[in-house]
């Protein structure tokens, strides 16, 4: 697909955008090109700016603390252009803390319960869990502290509040996918899925390539999209787990649970899934079972998909998830992937909003961050970048446009979830273990799921 459709496919569903927290616990190691393209655009940027930043007013000095969670590629990008930021900026210097998922979160925690969250911090859709710790965005907007002439509003409505309260800025549009090694397909006698493909194909396909090749068909799924949030979605264009305003749930048949709980628990007892010890071993993308070759398949957010390929280091493919039924909604849209906010423990707030304004709309820093959080939102990164996209990059804007073309049934979504998602999606896993381990049937644990998530309104 040209570029420019590219483009037009991505802007015309961004009104319909919703913010979600990409599961983004992996870790790779970015490749030799990779790093010589962050030090040639930082060295590039930083030369054509040694001249402004040599004649820049003696300002105090201030420091900031930065965190987020993401993959070694991630990691890489974001510390060179936190060094590009302070060369240009020679009063500011960064204290930088990159995590993975889980520990990001135990970390932010302590961090709220303390009133010492990082300046800078990193965010997806279950931001209204932090909203008191966030300094919002809309004065800085509007005293020029941060440029969004190069954006639209609806990017930036995906990081915004239900009240219209800008909590950050957009850090790229993304969304979720299946991650598949072609070549273990070919092995097994197995033909590649299709966007069309189901739920049942899915599960066939685990036990073919289980059976004969002695693999895991899949390796860890986000359980709670696969099966709750886009399983519901799945049901019909009238149905999602939360309703529009996130006032209730979306849905009055607990039984729409129920089908996803038990397929993963009969794939564990088959051997072609693994069971819940060895999927709490992967904590990072280098030790997903798709990169060591002991599965054939593997849940990811589309943003993640290069650095999974990295790490794999061999060809890779990205479908979207199976559907309940091959004609009825995929479940998925494109969403945003995560997003830069400001500390309401800051000592230095327009600092901070200074830095996520250059980190999200500068054609510098991007060159460097090369889209690994998602499609960026500012239209002059996007087309600054559009040249330069690797093999691997593209099939990420390519499947991000197939899934934009995907019927929603003109349904809005939310742009966030409920103060109450985070302990619905871990009650939702709790439950599904106890099918996996037979402690109880998935009718039973796919309604005490619905039970437990309607009491929380």
């Amino acid at each position: 697909m040209k570029k420019k459709q590219l483009f037009a496919a991505v802007l015309s569903v961004a009104m319909m955008l919703g913010l979600v927290a990409c599961g983004g616990n992996g870790t790779s190691t970015s490749s030799a090109s990779d790093s010589a393209s962050v030090s040639s655009a930082s060295s590039t940027s930083v030369s054509a700016s040694a001249s402004s930043a040599s004649t820049e007013e003696k300002k105090e000095p201030v420091t900031l603390r930065m965190a987020w969670w993401g993959s070694q590629t991630r990691h890489d990008r974001t510390v060179a252009v936190i060094e590009l930021y302070e060369k240009l900026n020679p009063h500011v210097t960064i204290e930088y803390e990159p995590m993975d998922f889980e520990g990001y979160f135990n970390k932010l925690n302590t961090l709220v319960a303390s009133n010492d969250v990082w300046d800078i911090f990193q965010m997806g859709s279950n931001f209204p869990t932090f909203q008191s710790k966030i300094y919002l965005l809309n004065d800085f907007i509007k005293d020029g502290t941060i440029d969004v002439s190069g954006t639209t509003d609806a990017f930036l409505r995906i990081a915004a509040d239900a009240q219209g309260n800008q909590v950050g800025l957009c850090s790229g549009v993304n969304t979720y996918g299946i991650a598949y090694d072609p070549e273990i397909f070919k092995q097994a006698g197995v033909a590649e899925p299709t966007e069309n493909w189901t739920w049942d194909d899915y599960k066939k396909i685990c036990l073919d390539i289980h059976s004969k090749l002695g693999i895991y068909g899949s390796s860890k799924f986000d359980d709670w999209q696969a099966g709750g949030s886009s399983g519901i979605s799945q049901e019909g264009f009238e149905y999602g787990f939360y309703n529009s305003d996130n006032t209730g749930l979306g849905f009055t048949d607990y039984k729409m649970l129920a089908n996803y709980m038990q397929m993963r628990a009969d794939l564990v007892d088959a051997g072609a899934y693994p069971d819940p010890g060895a999927c709490n071993e992967i904590s990072d993308i280098e030790q997903d079972f798709i990169v060591s070759g002991e599965a054939a398949m593997t849940w990811v957010a589309s943003n993640q998909f290069v650095a999974l390929t990295n790490a794999a280091g061999r060809e890779l493919k990205l479908i979207n998830p199976p559907r309940k039924t091959a004609n009825g909604p995929s479940g998925i849209t494109i969403q945003s992937s995560q997003m830069l906010c400001v500390s309401n423990d800051s000592k230095h707030p327009d600092e901070a909003a200074k830095f996520i304004a250059f980190f999200q709309s500068s054609i510098d820093a991007n060159k460097i961050l090369l889209a690994e959080r998602g499609i960026p939102t500012f239209t002059a990164v996007r087309e600054a970048l559009a040249d330069n996209l690797t093999d691997v990059e593209k099939k990420v804007y390519e499947y991000v446009d197939l899934v934009g073309s995907f019927d929603t049934g003109g349904k809005p979504y939310n742009p966030a979830s409920p103060e109450c998602g985070e302990a619905v999606k871990e009650q939702y896993k709790y439950y599904l273990e106890k099918v996996i381990y037979k402690e109880m049937t998935a009718d039973e644990a796919a309604k005490a799921v619905y039970d437990y998530a309607a009491s929380q309104f």
